[in-house]
């Protein structure tokens, strides 16, 4: 059973033991007092000194240069908190929120009679970076027992500020001190004197605790995936939380009084300030039990069949305009011949040997005159393609395509093999299955593929737009947001295909039978193991984060109710036993985009045995991801040299051997994965 967050007392506490490893050496010493970090441009650091305790005008911004502190914006009070957006630092200082430039120029952004209450002892800051919200925690009475204490919302366009919670709204709150935004619609708070760890909804302003056993807790701060650092000043301990749901670690209690923290630049090490010690140190972000190896994989990419020349197909049209390829993936037969299949977003399937001789390739149909494709809605065309498993006896295939003749409308279309010519499918042969009617152009999905039991899987996004306007992830009467799974070789009920006995849904009232897996956002791409059996998919991301899923029959993966591991919007929840977690994810300073591969089952690289290859269109990075399944987790996210290309997808010849595609300008646009000479 899935654990929430807090089933029981302390269960994000410190459980376990003390580690008895040594810090590291600083990376910097002699500061008066630092208090937070933050990166800047350049990913430069900049540590808050508050300098002598109960004296004005001594604090400071210092800039981390060649393992020194120095002075960057002084004449500053008791600075503490300190983000940087944009253009700018904003800083806690004292009863007010004080904005300095790049040139380390000081202006009071909002003062203490702008508050909707006089704040007492602004304490951290934290920053929405897709809305441009800055939220600040006032932890009130700090000499005495505690109380009188808030977390206001500062929009940065305005500055106009209103209060998120206070006493009244969060009976309990003692000394708020530590922020961290739970994706962009809920924010984590970190009560420094009741050591509890709340989670606060942003649409309302209503709260919930999620753990306790923090005392004294300063720094909360996210990595890249997913896994939580939180901070004691008081007994200058460090503990991380692997993901949501999953007990806390205590990884250190060497600091005297570890302050605010943030992430370095490698996302490896958190930035910890220790007041008493004025040191700076980067701390690494293993957590003993759920360690997993990023060494960069001993590998290298090269252009695949680079003499191949693609029948039909010009770099440039004949209105003079560039032409990119934009090979949409890579499949087989299935029968042996060992050739290879192509189709292109624009709608033409081609087929080629598997070599590197010059070759041309053969057109197996060509159905873009059916297909809708535009540069600026790039996310519709022919985008699904899949072999019947007895394709070598009854010439059966399907393809996913954007009806052109539909405004909105998805097809799922069988074709069979001409009776006059072997080599070339019968246009005419077309035999449509599904029809998926969507309130926007975006979001399509398109994944095609025979499962192990020789049934059909089809994946198709939310409808489109943002934030699933429509609800269409939860709601079990649409195809939309789901992968669906349907018998071809059969037709029940007026429909040119039949429902499996066993499909999950078929016996929940109000679900359409066809439904396999639901929650979904937009699935870009899925794929089966082909030791395994298990389906894999990569869920393109809504705000701040990608993720990587294997799919399982009657499972709930949560969107729009969740994004990734974190709650999603003014109805976001938290960990429930009904909705199934991603594996991975990634947050979109890595990338923005998920590309989905295969799993590798090839016997060239033996090295990537099992590793779930995955890419991101955005960033342009890749990476081989292995999952344990004994231990439930991650254990390897390695990445890959990239050819600096935008990764449309992957696939697998009929040996098993893995490819990506990109957009080719030039039409070289499959890639391999080959070792590095020695």
């Amino acid at each position: 059973m899935k654990m929430r967050l807090l089933t029981s007392a302390c269960v994000l506490g410190l459980t376990l033991p003390t580690l008895a490893a040594d810090l590291p050496k600083p990376l910097v010493e002699g500061m008066k007092n630092p208090e937070s970090v933050c990166l800047g441009r350049d990913n430069q650091m900049f540590v808050t000194e508050i300098g002598e305790f109960g004296k004005d005008g001594d604090g400071q911004v210092s800039k981390i240069v060649d393992g020194k502190a120095t002075p960057f914006a002084t004449g500053l009070d008791d600075p503490k908190g300190i983000v940087w957006f944009k253009d700018a630092f904003y800083v806690t200082d004292k009863t007010k929120v004080l904005k300095v430039d790049g040139a380390g120029k000081v202006t009071t952004f909002v003062a203490a009679d702008k508050f909707p209450t006089a704040p007492l002892f602004l304490n951290d800051i934290a920053i929405e970076p897709e809305g441009g919200s800055l939220f600040v925690s006032d932890s009130g009475d700090v000499m005495g027992k505690g109380g009188g204490g808030a977390v206001y919302r500062i929009e940065v366009k305005s500055a106009a500020t209103t209060t998120v919670v206070n006493e009244k709204t969060l009976p309990g709150l003692n000394t708020p001190n530590g922020l961290a935004l739970d994706g962009a619609s809920h924010l984590l708070l970190a009560d420094f004197g009741s050591g509890a760890l709340y989670r606060i909804k942003l649409a309302n302003g209503s709260s919930e605790k999620i753990g306790e056993g923090f005392d004294g807790g300063d720094g909360v701060v996210w990595d890249k995936f997913g896994r939580l650092f939180i901070t004691s000043w008081k007994t200058g301990k460090v503990a991380g939380i692997a993901r949501p749901g999953h007990k806390s670690v205590l990884l250190s209690d060497k600091f005297q009084q570890a302050a605010d923290c943030c992430l370095d630049p490698s996302g490896r090490f958190i930035l910890i300030p220790d007041m008493k010690a004025g040191t700076l140190t980067a701390f690494p972000t293993t957590i003993p039990g759920a360690e997993v190896d990023d060494s960069p994989l001993p590998f290298k990419t090269e252009v695949a069949f680079p003499n191949l020349k693609w029948t039909g197909w010009e770099p440039v049209t004949d209105a003079g305009l560039p032409n990119p390829l934009r090979p949409i993936l890579l499949t087989h037969f299935g029968d042996g011949s060992n050739r290879v299949v192509v189709p292109t977003q624009h709608g033409v399937i081609h087929v080629f040997k598997n070599d590197d001789g010059p070759q041309e390739t053969k057109v197996l149909l060509d159905i873009s005159e059916k297909i809708r494709y535009r540069d600026k809605m790039n996310e519709e065309g022919l985008l699904g393609l899949a072999f019947h498993p007895k394709f070598k006896t009854n010439g059966e295939f399907f393809v996913f395509y954007t009806d052109v003749k539909a405004d909105m409308t998805n097809v799922v279309s069988r074709f069979r093999m001409s009776k006059t010519d072997p080599t070339k499918a019968d246009p005419a042969s077309e035999e449509q299955l599904i029809r998926f009617d969507r309130p926007f152009w975006n979001h399509d999905g398109g994944t095609i593929a025979f499962g192990p039991d020789g049934y059909l899987y089809i994946t198709h996004g939310d409808g489109g737009s943002g934030g699933d306007p429509m609800g269409n992830g939860q709601k079990m009467s649409t195809l939309l947001g789901k992968i669906l799974r349907i018998d071809v070789d059969h037709k029940a009920n007026g429909k040119n295909y039949a429902i499996p006995k066993d499909n999950p849904f078929v016996k929940t009232e109000g679900a359409l039978p066809e439904l396999w897996a639901v929650g979904l956002r937009n699935v870009w791409r899925m794929s089966f193991d082909r030791k395994t059996g298990q389906l894999w998919g990569g869920e393109v991301g809504q705000n701040l984060f990608e993720e990587i899923n294997i799919f399982k029959a009657g499972g709930n993966y949560g969107w729009s109710l969740r994004e990734s591991l974190h709650p999603f919007g003014p109805k976001g929840v938290d960990v429930r036993d009904d909705l199934i977690e991603p594996i991975w994810e990634y947050h979109h300073d890595i990338g923005k985009s998920i590309t989905g591969g295969p799993v590798y089952r090839g016997k060239k690289l033996p090295e990537l045995d099992g590793a779930y290859l995955y890419a991101d269109y955005i960033s342009m990075k890749m990476w081989a991801l292995w999952y344990d399944e004994a231990k439930g987790r991650v254990v390897a996210n390695r990445e890959f040299p990239t050819p600096n290309v935008q990764v449309l997808s992957y696939g697998e010849d009929e040996q098993g051997e893995a490819y990506f595609m990109a957009v080719a300008p030039n039409g070289k646009g499959i890639y391999r994965f080959v070792k590095n000479a020695k």
